[in-house]
């Protein structure tokens, strides 16, 4: 947790950028998931976690531009919060740790805001992404919920802030990445002949919750690789078979995320192809990471992806022609679908709640039209304190190969043939968290093994256990 000063700091830089006005912020509150008392696990809104360190449901935060004033609105524990949850802080105790002032109960924020707009003040609000927060806000705000809107110059002042991270946020991050590492020598260990998809993903889950942690995103184990989002399911693993696992989780205490995706060969050994795809998958990540710098535009380092990427796909036979032209008409995008990255903090995909043209284009960048390219999340350019994920990856999805070949679109690059001969083959993506430095870049965490020889050895080593 840190010191309170920190959150004091980031309330006044958030005044400083704003003209006038009171600020509200909603936390979130409990999600149930089928009856009002059994819950989802709670999840804080970032920017409320990020301006009050606070991780409690149904609290929120004013913070009035013009005289600096922050206040702090939630209720006391009643004797029956206290029997069947536990002893909590007091919520003097929980300003005290933000270094918030002034509290309040919640039917007083009504009263401040009611005030702000009969004076005829700006209120500014971050845009709702959960119901309930939309129906809170329309009832604070007198708009029907539809009307709900948001303050432009709130959302890009809170994305102007929380994207440049100081050296104690990516310290969190590290930390988290110091647990995330565990969760993803334990996948490699344990890829073995007979085990489950499953059996992988809880392993996962515990080492994270061991350390009082927990997954920033739900964990992806499968040798289902060609789909990007495919979760784990009961597929028991065979020797050759290419397990695919993305998992993340959060630094206890402050929540900042990690996000990192490993390939292992089932069984210890990678086959031929496998070999191919993955060292090639990998010469795209070093050199896009190597290409991360301050002032760089994230979108020219997702195209030197698909241009390394194309070049090798070429080599391969599944390409054919010059490379530009292959990146300039998209035709490598049958196998290289998303964008290169995204940025990350306290949400695995940072602010993105704010909107991710906002976060990611600004004014500065158009987004593309082109499959694959248009997936991209963050287009602008590097700036230090910056901390991004690098993750280029390769996919042989059957119904995706099919339908362009159904098309004949790109037939003049695509050797279709070729292509089908690699359905089943899974999908390939390699995966790191990287923090943009004044001169550069810097990897961040402990250094998750990669290399061909260094996954194999791991997963050996889980066949002599």
């Amino acid at each position: 947790m840190f010191d309170p000063s920190v959150f004091a700091a980031r309330r006044s830089a958030l005044t400083d950028a704003l003209d006038g006005g009171l600020v509200v912020l909603l936390g979130n509150g409990p999600s149930p998931m089928n009856y009002a008392a059994n819950l989802y696990p709670f999840r804080q809104d970032g920017s409320f976690r990020y301006y009050t360190g606070l991780d409690e449901p149904d609290l929120a935060l004013t913070i009035d531009v013009d005289s600096g004033l922050a206040t702090l609105y939630g209720r006391e524990a009643t004797m029956e919060d206290r029997v069947w949850d536990g002893e909590r802080p007091s919520m003097g105790q929980r300003a005290d740790s933000a270094a918030i002032p002034t509290v309040a109960p919640p039917a007083a924020l009504a009263e401040t805001i009611a005030a702000a707009r009969s004076a005829g003040r700006i209120v500014h609000t971050l845009p709702p992404y959960r119901a309930e927060q939309r129906i809170a806000l329309s009832g604070l705000l007198g708009q029907a919920p539809l009307d709900v809107g948001a303050s432009p110059a709130l959302v890009d002042a809170v994305i102007a802030q929380r994207l440049v991270k100081t050296d104690a946020e990516v310290a969190e991050i590290e930390g988290a990445l110091d647990i995330a590492a565990e969760m993803h020598l334990a996948a490699m260990f344990m890829a073995q002949p007979g085990r489950s998809e499953h059996e992988l993903a809880a392993a996962i889950t515990g080492v994270a919750q061991s350390y009082g942690s927990h997954l920033s995103f739900p964990a992806i184990v499968t040798t289902r690789g060609e789909v990007p989002h495919h979760h784990a399911s009961g597929h028991v693993l065979a020797a050759g078979d290419l397990l695919l696992h993305d998992a993340g989780c959060v630094a206890p205490g402050s929540g900042y995320a990690a996000d990192i995706t490993r390939c292992s060969p089932v069984g210890g050994t990678f086959t031929g192809r496998q070999r191919d795809v993955y060292a090639l998958v990998l010469k795209a990540q070093m050199a896009c990471i190597e290409a991360c710098a301050p002032g760089v535009r994230f979108r020219d380092v997702h195209d030197l992806a698909s241009r390394t990427l194309a070049a090798g796909l070429v080599d391969l036979g599944l390409l054919r022609g010059d490379v530009g032209e292959i990146v300039e008409a998209g035709a490598h995008g049958l196998f290289f679908h998303h964008g290169l990255g995204h940025a990350m903090g306290l949400d695995v995909h940072d602010l993105e709640g704010l909107g991710e043209d906002r976060v990611g284009y600004a004014d500065e960048e158009t987004r593309s039209t082109q499959f694959g390219t248009k997936y991209l999340r963050f287009a602008r350019a590097l700036a230090p304190g910056n901390v991004m994920t690098v993750e280029p990856g390769l996919y042989f999805n059957a119904a995706l190969i099919g339908l362009w070949k159904s098309e004949n679109r790109h037939g003049d690059m695509i050797d279709y043939a070729e292509a089908e001969r690699w359905v089943g083959f899974g999908g390939v993506r390699i995966e790191d968290d990287v923090v943009i430095t004044d001169d550069g870049n810097r990897v961040l965490g402990p250094g998750i093994p990669k290399e061909i020889a260094d996954v194999e050895e791991i997963v050996q080593a889980g066949m002599e256990a």
